[in-house]
């Protein structure tokens, strides 16, 4: 426990937005606790990512817009395209920016722990060391909203929801006849929430990111933690390679690295990726399905076996829920990689989401624990014997 909250602590210490100097200090910093640890080939992986994906939001719903007072078939097939493209810049599938335009200069820390024996598995033990930025957007009114609704269905609402939903209006208010009344109607709902996202993703773009103690130092302690354990209890026939990752959020860039880099040695046959994300909230959780605007839904038998990992940890079985937002095993699973996201809920909400009280104080410790205990025993599970397949 101590050594999770000097972790935790060191690690909110440092300015670290995504692509930006703070995070490679914060990259070397993980870096030199991951040799401390007892880990192998431990190393830097730099990369070009961006600083913020809400420029990019922001853009989408200005071409939502444009298409709206363009209209006709030219004006709806652009807006179309925003939303398209959207939704698969909101869950990292390779966007043609990222190809385009290289952006800031980022960095993860890697390290791997070999088995006693033969490798005939592979785990990824994933965790991001950026913070996110702050804004209005994220002030605790809003993100505390449809809390009890949240807890009574197990899902929250996609963060960008309302603006896919402004973007699809967007399209058809371009197809019905000018100065028609349905045309006045939706086309009004439409831009007034394409304008409400364009002005919400620059308060986020220009804002200072945030301690991120909780979202997600708690995830980096307990990977380290675990790095720690393997190193001096290895697993039997299991590689765990440790992928400590900038740029998540903005838009998983350093996570997309690590896999670009790895594609050829990463079997989706024998290879688990195990996300550790925001473990310092209360209560433990899954993801069993996570998406900013379309639902992306992870395995049975891979949410069996995190079920399996929390038996054995002596836990309950941690509740599955739909997010609202992404993390890193989201790339995992769009390469059909077996995925677990392990992460942790307060009372409907995660308190101090995206916020500068995201502070060391505010953190579950209890809840950090425990959530790092049903993670190794979810490793030891998938060495017994559990199949990806």
């Amino acid at each position: 426990m101590e050594r999770l909250k000097a972790d935790v602590e060191a690690l909110a210490g440092i300015e670290r937005g995504s692509a930006s100097e703070g995070e490679q200090t914060a990259a070397r910093w993980a870096a030199g606790r991951l040799t401390e640890c007892g880990a192998a080939n431990v190393g830097l992986q730099h990369y070009r990512g961006r600083t913020t994906n809400s420029w990019s939001f922001a853009g989408h719903s200005v071409v939502g817009l444009l298409g709206q007072r363009i209209g006709g078939v030219a004006g709806a097939l652009a807006a179309s395209c925003a939303l398209v493209s959207l939704e698969r810049d909101a869950s990292g599938r390779a966007p043609w920016r990222r190809r385009i335009a290289g952006g800031a200069s980022g960095a993860n820390a890697t390290a791997v722990v070999a088995p006693t024996g033969a490798v005939r598995r592979t785990v990824v033990v994933v965790a991001h060391l950026d913070a996110a930025k702050t804004g209005l957007a994220w002030h605790p009114r809003v993100t505390q909203s449809g809390a009890k609704r949240h807890l009574r269905t197990h899902k929250v609402e996609p963060v960008i929801g309302l603006q896919g939903l402004a973007l699809a209006g967007s399209a058809i208010a371009a197809l019905l006849p000018r100065g028609s009344a349905p045309r006045r109607l939706i086309g009004t709902a439409s831009g007034f929430l394409n304008l409400v996202a364009v002005l919400a993703n620059l308060d986020i773009a220009r804002s200072a990111s945030v301690p991120g103690a909780n979202d997600n130092a708690t995830g980096v302690a307990a990977a380290l933690s675990l790095a720690a354990e393997l190193a001096a209890s290895p697993l039997s026939n299991t590689e765990v390679q440790f992928a400590l990752v900038g740029s998540e959020e903005s838009g998983m860039g350093g996570f997309h690295a690590f896999l670009e880099q790895r594609s050829e040695q990463l079997d989706p046959a024998s290879t688990l990726v195990l996300g550790l994300d925001t473990l310092g909230s209360g209560t433990p959780i899954v993801a069993a399905a996570e998406g900013a605007l379309l639902t992306h839904r992870y395995r049975d038998q891979d949410l069996a076996l995190a079920d399996e990992g929390a038996r054995l940890a002596g836990q309950p079985a941690p509740q599955r829920w739909r997010i609202g937002g992404w993390t890193d095993p989201l790339l995992a699973l769009s390469r059909g990689i077996p995925a677990i996201s392990l992460l942790s809920i307060g009372p409907g909400y995660y308190p101090h989401y995206h916020h500068p009280s995201d502070l060391p104080e505010f953190v579950d410790w209890d809840c950090l624990q425990r959530c790092t205990e049903i993670a190794g025993s979810i490793l030891r599970a998938f060495d017994d014997g559990a199949s990806v397949r």
